[in-house]
């Protein structure tokens, strides 16, 4: 019975031993599971870090950790910044991850810059970034930059083989040219593109051909055509810097002054023949006119040869008029025309006929 009440009384006191001590295990298993999970995060990149480590490229575990956490391919960031610090070239962390995180190509943006640098050309990671992000091939444009390119004008691909310009002789001249042309980083983004350049050289070598003389001129020397274009500031406000224009091809074209003329010269022909036509309709008009007035006159004598049998009658049954005197004048209406009978005029008055008064008929 005595063991019996000696084992309760050592279990009490376990429990209460255990009890005063279980903050102190709660807080050891704590730190047992933080450091586990340093652990791993310390072996997960004890590689990348010991890589940044060894070339200089300052990135500290806590980065990487951040990086992850931030969701960004961080271990692409440490290659590319690995390659920029070996390259000699100086951008930070924060700038590559904020890129990337603007949905930039980092990669690309990186390799711009070392080829930018290794050529001599100044390249900020700033500007690279600004490129990319404005929607340009920076890795093109540092390229072109080191290495110009030659631009044919005009463009093949906007269906208009050659540029054509006429002389002062009227002649034309066809011309085809190739521009060569050097990237310009600083005015890369909200800088004018190729189409541009095209479009002002194209201007450009169409107002040389015109203002030359005579189309032999230029085909004998066509190096004043890319000359006298030169002169121009055409690469201003563009994002290329014009090297060279060199015209490739040049032919003649069409006589455009002795198309002009003839085309002139039918054109005058229809005025002519439309002003003749207009005169012709105006004299047929008054010929038409005419020919009304002298109806409108036979009309108004046939209305006067009308009106004598009434006056004769009116005269007779007035008595100013006697038989004798009508009888006079009628000898005299025959003698007159008797007499154009005989000279061959053949006029006969119809008087003989109209003018005998009213009631009376032919003996």
């Amino acid at each position: 019975m005595r063991n019996t009440f000696t084992l309760f009384a050592q279990a009490d006191d376990l429990s209460k031993k255990l009890s005063d001590n279980m903050w102190l295990i709660i807080l050891g298993g704590v730190v047992l599971l933080v450091g586990i999970f340093f652990l791993v995060i310390f072996f997960s990149f004890l590689r990348l870090w010991i890589q940044c480590f060894l070339t200089g490229a300052k990135i500290s575990i806590w980065d990487l950790v951040g990086m992850k956490l931030r969701n960004v391919d961080y271990g692409m960031i440490v290659r590319q910044k690995i390659s920029l610090v070996q390259a000699g070239v100086k951008v930070s962390t924060q700038e590559m991850e904020a890129h990337y995180l603007s949905r930039g190509n980092v990669p690309k943006t990186a390799t711009a810059v070392i080829a930018a640098h290794k050529a001599g050309i100044e390249l900020p990671w700033r500007i690279a970034a600004a490129i990319d992000l404005a929607g340009r091939d920076v890795l093109d444009a540092v390229k072109t930059s080191v290495n110009p390119k030659v631009i044919d004008c005009p463009d093949p691909a906007k269906g208009r083989p050659t540029l054509d310009g006429v002389c002062k002789n009227g002649i034309q001249l066809r011309a085809k040219a190739r521009v060569t042309v050097r990237t310009k980083l600083d005015r890369l983004v909200g800088g004018a593109t190729e189409e541009t350049i095209i479009a002002r050289v194209g201007e450009g070598i169409v107002k040389a051909i015109g203002s030359a003389e005579h189309h032999t001129d230029v085909l004998a020397n066509p190096n004043i055509i890319s000359q006298a274009v030169l002169k121009n500031s055409l690469d201003s406000q563009t994002a290329f810097e014009i090297v060279s224009i060199d015209v490739a091809e040049i032919d003649v074209g069409e006589n455009i002054g002795a198309i002009l003329q003839g085309n002139q010269a039918k054109a005058n022909l229809q005025v002519a023949q439309a002003d003749a036509e207009r005169r012709r309709a105006l004299a047929v008009a008054l010929e038409q006119e005419m020919k009304a007035a002298v109806e409108e006159n036979r009309a108004k004598v046939m209305l006067a040869e009308a009106e004598v049998p009434l006056a004769l009658a009116f005269a007779f049954r007035s008595g100013k008029l006697g038989v004798m005197d009508y009888f006079n004048m009628r000898n005299i209406q025959a003698d007159t025309d008797m007499r154009n009978a005989i000279s061959g005029t053949g006029s006969t008055t119809n008087v003989s006929r109209n003018d005998r008064p009213a009631g009376q008929t032919p003996s």
